[in-house]
């Protein structure tokens, strides 16, 4: 039997952790963060002049009789944000010693119950080229279930292609909101496919996190000698010797390729962080998200 996700000791310290938007909040329904709006929330925000027709229960009559000026009080207004969880599940994340997919599932789910802890919607797909499979938008603590078993019932196959993937309405949420990406990014078109369904996200109005979860062996292989390297996803095969000259290569390969999609976020505004694998999931939550601004 599998290991659930998330350790029952780790949510404790999770539920006292919120996710991060950098855009304004405007949900539908009352919720546990700042909108960036006033409203009907307990945590004040400040006072202005009473006018006729304020809620005569927001009247400050402490600040009257010391100033003999009416002053009503506002409060900050509370809303939820919508969340919503891609996980990539091309062949290619079915890798390394600590696998990538599932390592990939237990970062969406900390992040989703933080979330649903904090009284935010949130949602779910799962993609290859396509997107495959979809959880409805679910809310509260009593849902997280519903999350944890959308996410261990996603299994791995298939072509990763972004672009395609994303490339519908139907693939993006119907809600501006925080979307995040939960991928390795071996990708069949490449940045420039990525570089798209970025976009597509960025016009539905989205605050993007892209998580790119790569093995250890993938950032520095330590192979040698001559070997056959078989494409994961298209089957194809390619004979090749292993020498110090083609290891410096592909290090310079992969410097260029993670440049150039941290370039591109930069731009965009779009948070963008790489956790290998071979770190402890805690220290991939509490450090280096935590660190990237993402939680708070």
């Amino acid at each position: 039997m599998n290991q659930p996700l998330l350790p029952p000791s780790l949510l404790p310290r999770l539920e006292r952790l919120s996710l991060n938007s950098g855009r304004q909040v405007r949900g539908t329904a009352q919720g546990k963060r700042r909108s960036g709006r006033l409203g009907t929330s307990q945590e004040f925000a400040d006072y202005r002049e009473y006018t006729p027709g304020d809620d005569i229960r927001r009247f400050d009559w402490g600040v009257y009789r010391r100033t003999g000026r009416p002053f009503v009080r506002q409060y900050w207004d509370e809303q939820e944000l919508m969340v919503t969880l891609y996980l990539d599940v091309s062949a290619s994340m079915d890798f390394g010693e600590e696998n990538k997919l599932r390592y990939a599932k237990k970062l969406a789910a900390a992040v989703g119950y933080m979330a649903l802890a904090a009284d935010d919607r949130v949602a779910g797909a799962v993609f290859t080229d396509a997107i495959r499979q979809k959880l409805p938008v679910i809310r509260g603590k009593a849902a997280v279930l519903r999350l944890f078993r959308f996410l261990e019932e996603a299994g791995p196959s298939g072509v990763g292609n972004i672009r395609t993937a994303f490339s519908t309405s139907a693939s993006l949420p119907v809600r501006p909101g925080m979307a995040w990406i939960f991928s390795d990014l071996w990708l069949e078109d490449g940045v420039d496919g990525l570089k798209d369904a970025l976009s597509y996200l960025l016009a539905a109005g989205q605050d993007i996190v892209l998580v790119q979860v790569v093995s250890p062996a993938e950032i520095k292989p330590a192979f040698s000698g001559d070997l056959r390297l078989v494409d994961s996803e298209l089957g194809t095969g390619k004979e090749l010797a292993i020498s110090g000259r083609v290891l410096e290569s592909y290090a310079a390969e992969w410097k260029d390729y993670t440049g150039r999609i941290s370039a591109f976020c930069m731009e965009r505004g779009i948070r963008y962080v790489v956790i290998p694998t071979d770190l402890p999931l805690e220290k991939g939550i509490f450090q280096t998200l935590r660190t990237a601004g993402l939680l708070g």
